[in-house]
């Protein structure tokens, strides 16, 4: 008997200690949220608890969340900033490095503080982001610390919240708001370094055994006029018979324009040259069109013609055709091929647009 009472016992223990692993309700009636925004290539995803107002409307800045740093009273700290939210530590987290109000931070997960002050906070980013609340807060852990304003709203928050805001395709504005007041910072990261590491990684997986992928980034690289260098290494790979994109016009002319960018222009020609036979009809249009816009007239006049030997009493050769002679000041030969392109026009707005380029030519203007 004594033996059965000493499992019993034991195992009422047991369960007691295990009740209190259970899943609750977070304290205070304080809600648990995230939010997360890709900024370029970068994950930013902050972990918080929501506190309530709770009819405390005037009550919250400068009373709940004090001024400055103060003794919270329990743990390690005797100094601490605000956790930024309620319970546990508020969390923010990047995948790739970033600046925060234009100082740099290093990808990682962060406690994130705020040092309340109704003319200028303190944020603070600190290398601990494990431990509770703010009760155990060590300055000699932060990462980064920045100022930022405060804002006053024209409407209430009822439960604190983090939104993001003013959105380009490299930055966002993060803002805290609660009560009649946001607390923003502005998140900006480095999409160029990203997007040129994103590549060197993917080409090394099974990404890399296409020329499309190694075209893909050689391209994108053309278009932001960077990573030159290596983008070249990667056309050559895209135009490689190993990859096979040694018979795509396309490719060929990444690396056609890469070599420009770099100078090279002699070696550009005479890539494009060889691959002109391997052009579609409309890739070749476009060719022909961008030489135009390069005022390169008469290399563009070259490529219209050879496109509408290839494809005759086509629209599109028959267009390319009227602005070759128009680039270079033939405006009567322009009319002609016009004309004989209005009625294959496929559509009204092409129509339109040759009804156009037919008036403009008939003025003497070019149509380019």
């Amino acid at each position: 008997m004594k033996k059965l009472m000493t499992f019993l016992g034991c195992s009422l223990i047991s369960i007691v200690s295990f009740s209190q692993f259970l899943t609750t309700t977070p304290s205070g009636g304080n809600k648990k949220a995230s939010v997360s925004e890709r900024i370029g290539l970068t994950d930013v995803t902050i972990h918080y608890d929501r506190p309530g107002l709770k009819g405390r409307v005037g009550k919250i800045w400068g009373q709940l969340i004090p001024v400055g740093f103060t003794d919270p009273g329990f743990g390690s700290s005797k100094s601490s900033p605000w956790r930024a939210g309620a319970n546990e530590n508020t969390t923010i987290e990047f995948n790739n490095d970033v600046t925060i109000e234009g100082q740099p931070l290093t990808a990682g997960r962060y406690g994130f503080f705020i040092a309340y002050d109704p003319n200028e906070c303190t944020l603070i980013f600190s290398k601990n982001s494990t431990s509770w609340g703010h009760f155990f807060y060590n300055a000699n852990e932060d990462a980064l610390r920045v100022k930022v304003k405060p804002a006053a709203l024209d409407y209430t928050v009822e439960w604190l919240k983090y939104e993001f805001s003013n959105e380009t395709d490299d930055a966002a504005t993060v803002a805290l708001e609660w009560e009649k007041l946001m607390i923003p910072f502005r998140i900006q990261t480095n999409l160029v370094k990203d997007q040129v590491a994103s590549f060197r990684r993917e080409l090394r997986t099974d990404k890399g055994f296409t020329w499309e992928s190694w075209s893909q980034a050689a391209q994108w690289c053309l278009t932001n006029n960077t990573n030159l260098e290596e983008a070249l290494l990667w056309a050559d790979s895209a135009t490689s018979v190993n990859f096979g994109g040694d018979r795509n016009f396309g490719a060929w002319g990444t690396k056609a324009g890469i070599l420009e960018k770099l100078g090279k222009n002699d070696e550009a020609a005479a890539v494009m040259k060889k691959v002109l036979p391997l052009g579609s009809m409309q890739e070749l249009h476009q060719y022909g069109r961008s030489l135009i816009a390069q005022k390169k007239n008469k290399e563009a006049f070259d490529v219209f013609k050879m496109n509408y030997d290839k494809n005759p009493n086509q629209f599109t050769t028959l267009v390319g055709l009227a602005r070759g002679y128009s680039a270079n000041g033939d405006f009567k030969n322009a009319l002609k091929y016009a004309q004989l392109a209005l009625p294959l026009a496929p559509n009204q707005v092409n129509k339109t647009s040759m009804e156009s380029a037919i008036q403009k030519l008939k003025e003497g203007k070019d149509i380019n």
